[in-house]
């Protein structure tokens, strides 16, 4: 019976051993298929923004959101993952869908930068003006591009999930394994993104992108097929219950019993979780505790036809209505971590364009732009080995901790990319003077690319605290039943910071391009304030960062129920108890 997982079972359905099934192996073949999905969506959109302006001629703006709203419901998406993992298809089988859907993605991507009918004509030196793509162009590259937001959003809530459902938490050598998962699971996903940004944007720039993006395709279909040959030995956990239908009944409940005073003693509230899997009650968000007060007639209906429970649109046990709390817990620091990848949106667009117009040549080598951001991704490889290696053992010996808590380690990482801000601001500041100074319409400017690398190595060094913080934060502290649907909310807080991106250069563009000016955000970066736009999201990270630290101080971990407690449960439900609520 040591061998069996209490709460996994096998490709069979049968109860899983530990010796067949799990451990390192089947984690490892399950984070390859993240490996790839990184490779695929960042070697994608750090470089989608140069094929917009130099192929297909839409002005940088335009650029600039297309990149920031594809990449926003890629992970938008996520949350349409996560509830279908957690309620339906299980995570093995919407990892294996989604990721054949975004496999069909970068083929049509890969033909849509292949075929000349799909793309306007070149620019011609006869002509002052470019001919943009016309709808049906666009429309081909979109549908390209969502069928990997689809693909993406939904596999990468559950990659993590179905990784640590090989490790037993039960067994302290597995946690421990499992410990060493999340440490090393962001370390891998950005080798994948560092293969992007330097051989697969040299690829697309120096050779053919629509190879580049064939290579997206077949590594893909590698990834799942290696993906399945671990079928027999993965375990599998399943959902009893939809985590979204289970929210609305515990809110339901609870406002159906507004008017009810709550019982003078707390233990008097509807339990009937086992006792090993209860959770303690809490005072936070009391108003959802009326969902667990026995009403008259509660338990009648029950009684009746001898159902195993109550109806759960009118009655939820305590341990259910501290699920709902322990997710309302979770969503002051959802909010509050937003505007990061809003900034980080930045390095993806407008720094790219910043590069394009700079001396990038080293030698007789040329810089690709987008390949800056190898800057971005060595910022995140070195800050984890660091954190890793040196940080986290002098905190142990200092604080008697393993390293930072998840909450310090985004409140480290919303600090860095603020910073972040002001140093692009600078540079930026730095380039329009050099610009202005040898002439707004020269192609390359005699300034040197790498006075970009610290606002790279800030906002990429801050990514590393706050990816692995959250990843961190929103899987230990949600309920068991509902992890896959937290990463999903997780997720979701990339989705909104590059819509809100989106949202700030529509709403900067339209308020300072008055006057017939072009106003901050110029078609072309030269005419423009980018610099003015950098300060504004220093000033909004800034107040950002305080609103966080209010809401990281409020919030209160949920702490294990004492195991002397006594709470009713259901059969010792008696009129007594229902005369006493």
């Amino acid at each position: 019976m040591s061998l069996i997982v209490a709460d996994a079972v096998d490709y069979k359905g049968y109860p899983a051993d530990k010796s067949k099934t799990g451990g390192w192996v089947p984690a490892a073949l399950i984070l390859g298929i993240e490996i790839v999905e990184r490779l695929s969506t960042m070697g994608i959109a750090v470089n989608l923004v140069t094929y917009l302006g130099g192929t297909m001629h839409l002005p940088s703006t335009t650029s600039a959101n297309i990149v920031t709203d594809f990449m926003g419901t890629s992970f938008l998406l996520c949350l349409l993952g996560g509830f279908l993992a957690d309620s339906f298809l299980g995570r093995y089988n919407t990892i294996a869908i989604f990721t054949i859907i975004q496999t069909l993605g970068t083929g049509t991507l890969a033909l849509a930068t292949k075929l000349p009918n799909l793309r306007p004509p070149p620019c011609s030196p006869h002509h002052a003006s470019c001919k943009q793509a016309n709808g049906f162009q666009m429309g081909i590259l979109y549908l390209a591009l969502y069928l990997i937001a689809l693909g993406t959003g939904g596999l990468k809530s559950s990659v993590s999930g179905f990784g640590t459902d090989q490790f037993d938490e039960k067994d302290e050598k597995e946690k421990s394994q499992m410990a060493y998962f999340f440490n090393r699971f962001f370390f891998f996903i950005s080798i994948g993104t560092l293969t992007a940004v330097t051989v697969l944007v040299y690829i697309q720039d120096e050779v053919s992108r629509s190879l580049a993006y064939g290579i997206c395709s077949i590594s893909m279909l590698i990834a799942i097929l290696i993906f399945f040959s671990g079928t027999r030995r993965y375990r599998y956990k399943k959902s009893s219950r939809s985590p979204i239908v289970q929210i609305f009944q515990v809110i339901a409940a609870a406002i159906r019993k507004r008017n009810l005073n709550m019982p003078y003693n707390l233990d008097m509230l509807y339990e009937d979780t086992p006792e090993t899997s209860r959770i303690a009650h809490t005072d936070q968000f009391r108003c959802l505790d009326k969902a667990a007060i026995v009403a008259e007639g509660d338990l009648d209906l029950r009684n009746k036809f001898s159902s195993s429970a109550p109806n759960p649109w009118k009655l939820c046990s305590v341990t259910r209505v501290e699920e709902v709390k322990m997710m309302a817990k979770l969503l002051p620091i959802w909010a509050t971590t937003i505007v990061f990848w809003t900034i980080y949106a930045q390095i993806i667009t407008f720094s790219v364009e910043q590069a394009s117009t700079m001396e990038r040549s080293v030698g007789s080598f040329k810089i690709p732009a987008g390949s800056l951001t190898v800057f971005f991704v060595a910022a995140i490889l070195i800050t984890l080995t660091v954190n890793d290696r040196l940080i986290m053992p002098l905190w142990k010996k200092w604080k008697g901790k393993p390293g930072f808590s998840s909450l310090q380690r985004i409140s480290i990482g919303l600090v860095l990319s603020t910073i972040g801000m002001v140093a692009a601001a600078l540079v930026e500041t730095k380039r329009l003077s050099v610009a202005k100074s040898v002439g707004l319409s020269t192609q390359t400017l005699p300034m040197s690319v790498f006075f970009l690398v610290p606002q790279f190595f800030l906002v990429g060094s801050g990514e590393a605290f706050i990816y692995t913080g959250q990843l961190d934060f929103f899987i230990t502290q949600s309920p068991k039943g509902m992890k896959t649907m937290s990463t999903g909310l997780f997720l979701t807080t990339l989705s909104l910071g590059f819509f809100l991106s989106s949202f700030l250069v529509s709403v900067v563009k339209k308020v300072t391009g008055t006057n017939g000016g072009e106003g901050w955000l110029a078609d072309h970066i030269n005419y423009g304030r980018l610099d003015c736009f950098y300060g504004l999201l220093a000033v909004l990270g800034f107040i950002n960062l305080l609103v966080y630290l209010i809401c990281a101080v409020w919030y209160k971990p949920q702490q294990k129920p004492k195991p002397a407690a006594k709470q009713i449960e259901t059969a010792v439900f008696n009129g007594t108890a229902q005369e006493n609520c």
